[in-house]
């Protein structure tokens, strides 16, 4: 993961901060030092304040203009990021996120003549964005020809044809050549209209403007199965219905330019830092206000980041009447989920069910949720409806029947448990998560020892880093009574999970075993130094562990009724 582009910043500040008068001003160092922590934290509304505290008793600081630009469109608001901007660039201050932002602001008043004034070099964004802002301006001006030879240009840049072709398809499309617009997407055997959702999307609002409602739904089908979400039903039901679905991708040169932000965007999504991403999600969105994907992906990366009020405040911004309303509540329950609001959560996914009862993946997140608060009688439900919705074929159907299997046997409902590990089995053989789950149940209750044994050492041939995994390995052969084979699993068990309670406990058990004591003893108290003592749900009990320091794994054994160690132990 490239280093953070907020981090980047704010070691160029504290060079300057620390290497100059400044650093000794009243009242600077503090502004700087708290805007600093809130940048790392992504706290972005702290470090706007902080920052805008430091640039007043330092103006000319380029560093801090920079922190502060970032961090305003970081929050979405490009008018109070602009005067600094403007400021930056009227001092001749290369700086890309001001230069974003003065882009920004020229495509939001439709300033086509100043978007394309400006000083490549100085002002440069990136190839690929200011190539494509220059193309979309010049179909502003309504000079199309130049439009399209600008995008070809762009196309002819390493790595940058399929942006450019994909956005001169947008373009052609906005000015009615729907039919220019269609050669574009189907060339290649559809490969454009393949690329991502709204390409396809784009592709199918195309062959709709053109009257060809049945060729628009094939390629629907073709591009995401039959499992339609809300809003590709939606769409789906109205080119059935005979109606003609408008062009929204990008009908303007405005929503063309918030395209281009979005698809940089969505294109290092994943490969760059998150808040280098947003950037490019915030301009998107604020270019076009209806580009909820723009929205959505603005979201996700705050809640990647930590910063979960704002990432469901941007959520929020979806209306109930659109399409994608279901998305984005499905993204605010996650928020609110890891923000540690789970029954917010809940309310949110239970409210979803009643709008969207045959939206399989709304059935699957309140199973998830409730699975996690361990309300498993309550995941059950969710999973049944999961699984009432899921084609046979369907390729998530083995996790839902897994997911299931795991509520079963917390409800200590075996047989229902068994069965849908078994049912996941036959879908996927070799699924190591199952076969790990599933062999070390059979071992726990001491049953199909042979078979349980098969199982998880296909899943650790599969998962061979897995601590969890291996642990499972070593701890059958321990079940088995094959104590020296299970060592050398369960020391490297912990090697890829050191401060594991369970993973140490079991290694200091198999020590024991073998007559290793005093290393035995060893890994039992590393076991209770890493149990949580809050956790009242937590695997490992310290109770017993420390019932075995006491008095051996032997005597504790005997104790609980359980059959004895299967090798005489060594006291030397």
């Amino acid at each position: 993961m490239p280093v953070s582009y907020l981090r980047s910043l704010t070691c160029a500040a504290a060079l300057l901060l620390t290497t100059g008068p400044m650093a000794v001003a009243d009242g600077l160092a503090g502004s700087y030092l708290a805007g600093r922590a809130a940048t790392y934290d992504s706290d972005f509304a702290a470090s706007a304040k902080y920052y805008t505290r430091a640039l007043v008793r330092d103006p000319q600081n380029v560093t801090l203009m920079e922190n502060l630009v970032y961090a305003q469109l970081a929050l979405g608001d490009v008018k109070s990021a602009l005067p600094v901007a403007q400021r930056m660039w009227g001092a001749g201050v290369r700086s890309q996120v001001a230069n974003i932002v003065m882009a920004g602001n020229l495509a939001l008043q439709d300033d086509y003549d100043g978007l394309l004034a400006r000083d490549s070099e100085q002002f440069e964004i990136s190839p690929l964005v200011d190539g494509l802002l220059d193309a979309w301006a010049y179909m502003g001006q309504g000079a199309v020809s130049q439009a399209l030879e600008q995008f070809d240009a762009v196309a002819q840049q390493d790595g940058l044809r399929f942006f450019a072709m994909y956005h001169k398809a947008l373009a052609l499309a906005s000015v009615g050549d729907y039919e220019g617009a269609e050669d574009l997407f189907a060339a290649n055997e559809g490969q454009l209209g393949r690329s991502s959702r709204r390409a396809a999307i784009a592709r199918v609002q195309v062959l709709s403007q053109l009257g060809r409602s049945e060729q628009a739904l094939e390629v629907l089908v073709e591009s995401f199965g039959e499992g339609f979400d809300p809003a590709l039903s939606d769409l789906a039901d109205r080119l059935a219905a005979g109606e003609t679905a408008a062009f929204s991708i990008a009908p303007t040169p405005r929503d063309g330019m918030a395209e281009v932000f979005f698809s940089l965007g969505q294109a290092l999504s994943g490969e760059a830092a998150n808040d280098y991403v947003l950037m490019y999600a915030r301009m998107a969105a604020t270019l076009s206000p209806a580009h909820v994907d723009a929205i959505l992906l603005s979201a996700g990366l705050l809640d990647q980041m930590g910063r979960y009020e704002l990432s469901i405040a941007t959520y929020k911004q979806v209306r109930r009447d659109h399409p994608d309303f279901h998305a984005a509540e499905l993204g605010r329950a996650e928020a609110l989920r890891r923000s540690a609001n789970p029954q917010a959560a809940a309310e949110v996914l239970e409210q979803l069910v009643r709008d969207f009862p045959q939206h399989i993946a709304v059935h699957i997140d309140l199973g998830d949720l409730m699975r996690q608060q361990e309300d498993y009688a309550g995941a059950v439900k969710a999973y049944d409806r999961a699984l009432e919705l899921s084609p046979e074929g369907a390729n998530n159907r083995w996790f839902l029947l897994y997911a299931r299997a795991i509520c079963h046997e917390r409800l200590k409902n075996w047989d229902a448990a068994e069965a849908d590990f078994r049912a996941a089995l036959e879908i996927d053989p070799d699924q190591p998560q199952v076969l790990n789950y599933l062999g070390y149940s059979l071992v726990e209750r001491q049953e199909n020892l042979d078979e349980a044994l098969s199982m998880i050492e296909r899943a650790v041939a599969a998962r061979p880093d897995s601590g969890y995994i291996v642990d499972s390995l070593g701890w059958v052969l321990y079940r088995l009574g094959d104590y020296e084979a299970a060592v050398g699993h369960l020391e490297r068990a912990v090697e890829l999970m050191p401060v594991d309670p369970v993973v140490n406990d079991h290694l200091g058990d198999v020590y024991w075993a073998v007559g290793r004591k005093l290393e035995a003893e060893f890994q039992w108290k590393r076991a209770l130094s890493f149990v949580d003592p809050d956790d009242a749900d937590a695997e490992a009990d310290p109770e017993r562990i420390r019932r075995k320091l006491d008095v051996g794994l032997d005597v504790v054994l005997a104790e609980e009724g359980a059959k004895p160690l299967q090798v005489a132990n060594d006291d030397s």
